[in-house]
């Protein structure tokens, strides 16, 4: 079984760059390169070397950095197929149910269109981690940009469907306002108070809210809820289906 280490490294105003180290064969990927500079002198700092470049979606504060850090360690960048012409540098396209191995350590790739049309998820299986981009956030999901709330929902189910002991690694740093708008939803939700409580100390501690478990986003994320009678009921939809309560969930997130 590949064991995977992960290094975040914040960027930006709320931005996560990831390194993920396989601790067999020492090579390291970095996930959503906003930036080049911080990312370099972390893996320097870490002594990893970067081997490949994982993209999931091609907006401009997960792929800033891409060139630089790929002219600069060699990595080869792996996107998906459908961002062939907006990802620089690509080297290796990806498509919903295929694999790539990250030294030993083989990671899945998720179609999970909604954020953007042709987004992605990594997720290590062996190593219980997931890498969801702009689709899931602790607490939240990702505005519609490119596809569909049905599309949406249903990447958020694949997701969803993973083991429940799965470390969620979101591209943003969005939980503590996340948290306030579930409230907004599920106000009597005994785990998404508690939930709350402990996003806002490590926030007041200057600490990142992430990994996140699937099994507490599963109690807790209105967005991972639409099918649950409780959250159904708080947006008046009971009965309705899912993809619409997501809808709805989706509209009153936007202009909280």
């Amino acid at each position: 079984m590949a064991g995977l280490d992960v290094q975040i490294v914040a960027v930006l105003n709320d931005n996560y760059v990831f390194l993920a180290r396989d601790q067999d064969t020492g090579a390291v990927a970095v996930v959503d390169p906003a930036v080049d500079t911080p990312v370099l002198e972390a893996a320097e700092a870490l002594g990893w070397n970067i081997s490949h470049i994982l993209v999931t979606h091609p907006h401009y504060d997960h792929i800033g950095g891409i060139e630089v850090i790929k002219a600069k360690t060699g990595a080869r960048v792996i996107g998906a197929a459908g961002d062939v012409d907006t990802i620089p540098g690509i080297d290796q396209t990806v498509a919903d149910g295929e694999s790539i191995r990250i030294g030993h350590a083989k990671a899945h790739v998720i179609g999970v269109a909604g954020h953007t049309q042709h987004h992605v998820a990594y997720w290590f299986e062996d190593a219980g981690v997931l890498f969801p981009g702009d689709t899931l956030f602790s607490l939240g999901c990702g505005r519609l940009f490119g596809g569909t709330a049905i599309e949406m929902w249903a990447s958020l189910k694949k997701l969803r469907a993973l083991p429940a002991n799965t470390l969620i690694y979101p591209a943003h740093e969005y939980t503590n306002a996340n948290a306030d708008f579930a409230l907004s939803i599920e106000k009597n939700n005994k785990d998404l108070k508690t939930r709350a409580k402990e996003v806002l100390k490590l926030r007041e501690q200057g600490k990142a809210t992430i990994p996140a478990t699937l099994e507490n986003e599963i109690k807790c994320n209105p967005f991972l809820r639409a099918d649950i009678e409780t959250v159904q009921k708080a947006v008046n939809m009971n009965g309705e289906e899912a993809a619409m309560v997501f809808a709805e969930i989706r509209r009153r997130k936007d202009k909280f």
